[in-house]
């Protein structure tokens, strides 16, 4: 019970930090584009392997992009998982330079086995952020003066999902999340000229424009996934899996305020939208010490509406590859025992510029560690992540980000009768 306490009260700590930093956790100017930056949804192990999931099955800690892999756990434990990061991010356009850094809370969830072929997780975690503030100066023209341009956001989505695992055969498993989305995005455009002389040559008139935007969101997610697994022989073994989640448009109440010279304020009927997705992979292990998979994921952003406009964005497509090593199952030797990651992806982000093309590339590479905790079946993720956002339209930003995840799993052993002499 002692041992209970203890592990309730770190992840409520995580949770309850995690809540109050997820508001202000990024500071891209990428972000100004539709629901900001999408955070990931990799828990430690799976973040060290360059984010491979769909055929990750682990009993040992949780794997929330493919419910299916819920049934993996053991009957008798209850599994509390809670991870944040920290991130040192340069941006540059070229000519000027800028460095920021950034913490998040990235995730808190809890598993068990509700039956001997179900088990059920309950989490939370973020789904997008946005934090931005530029500035951008323009040079007078024949046709226009000089005028400055400012453009801030903040806020983002979040949710917390519940999802069930069926073993539905002693190699097939199938699953679901169900999410509550939530959250505020804000967003302001300000234009702000000189002052001149007026018509009538007495006093100056500055003219500015701004408007204001915001968006409160309330609606759900919906993923359902599958997991094969073949073993080959007495140490070898397959597992293939999937995953689904159907689109659809977003509960939402819009406010748009403009000012001028008068301030006009209308509530907005707005269409909002997530995505179809689907997701595909595999994970090949020996003897439970090496693994290696592979994923492909690809987001139909392109279909999508946002604020009244179709195709806001471009599709999203995802590659991932990633391993893990643990010299031996029992030992003396503590490193030994440590089970080392690597990683790495590519991906096609969903920004399109208002131009109407894409916006960015990006590509990442990882490395971490399992550090198991002496005389437990817990586990600390230590992961240190090399991401590059390149911008592929002229005077677009490139963002090297360096980022450290820390994940922290305990595992309890709650569900059997301790015997007395």
């Amino acid at each position: 019970m002692v041992g209970f306490k203890r592990t309730l009260f770190v992840l409520l700590l995580i949770s309850f930090t995690g809540i109050a930093m997820a508001q202000n956790n990024t500071n891209s100017p990428y972000t100004r584009y539709g629901y900001g930056d999408l955070s990931s949804q990799n828990f430690g192990n799976s973040r060290a392997m360059g984010g491979i999931a769909y055929g990750l099955r682990d009993g040992l800690q949780i794997n929330p992009l493919n419910p299916a892999s819920y049934t993996a756990v053991d009957s008798l434990t209850f599994i509390f998982d809670g991870g944040f990061s920290m991130q040192n991010d340069n941006l540059s356009d070229g000519t000027t330079k800028l460095n920021v850094k950034n913490s998040s809370f990235d995730y808190v969830a809890m598993q068990f086995r509700a039956h001997r072929r179900i088990a059920l997780t309950i989490g939370l975690l973020p789904f997008s952020s946005v934090g931005y503030n530029v500035t951008q100066s323009y040079t007078e023209t024949p046709t226009s003066p000089n005028y400055a341009k400012q453009v801030y956001g903040d806020g983002g989505l979040h949710q917390v999902f519940g999802g069930v695992g069926l073993k539905v055969f002693n190699n097939l498993s199938v699953g679901a999340n169900i999410s509550f989305l939530w959250g505020n995005i804000s967003r302001s455009l300000t234009m702000i000229y000189p002052s001149y002389p007026s018509s009538s040559g007495s006093g100056t008139t500055t003219p500015s424009y701004s408007e204001n935007f915001y968006t409160s969101f309330r609606s759900y997610k919906l993923d359902v996934g599958v997991q094969y697994t073949q073993p080959i022989g007495e140490k070898h073994k397959v597992t293939i899996g999937a995953v689904y989640s159907n689109g659809h448009h977003l509960n939402n109440e819009t406010t748009i305020q403009t000012t001028t010279t008068v301030v006009t304020s209308n509530d907005s009927v707005a269409t909002f939208g997530i995505p179809t997705s689907f997701g595909v992979g595999f994970t090949y292990s020996y003897d439970g010490r090496l693994m290696i998979g592979a994923d492909y994921s690809k987001e139909y952003w392109g279909d999508v509406t946002y604020m009244n406009k179709p195709n806001a964005f471009c599709d999203r497509t995802k590659i991932s590859v990633g391993a893990e090593y643990m010299p031996a199952k029992m030992s003396r030797n503590y490193l030994a025992l440590i089970k080392y990651r690597v990683g790495g992806y590519y991906q096609t982000p969903y920004y399109k510029t208002e131009a109407g093309e894409r916006a960015a590339h990006e590509w990442g590479v990882s490395a971490g560690f399992g550090l198991p905790l002496p005389r437990t079946r817990s586990m600390v993720s230590v992961t240190a992540q090399y991401i590059h956002v390149k911008g592929l339209q002229p005077a677009m930003l490139t963002e090297n980000i360096l980022r450290l995840s820390i994940g922290v799993t305990f595992n309890e052993r709650w569900f059997f009768k301790r015997k007395v002499d």
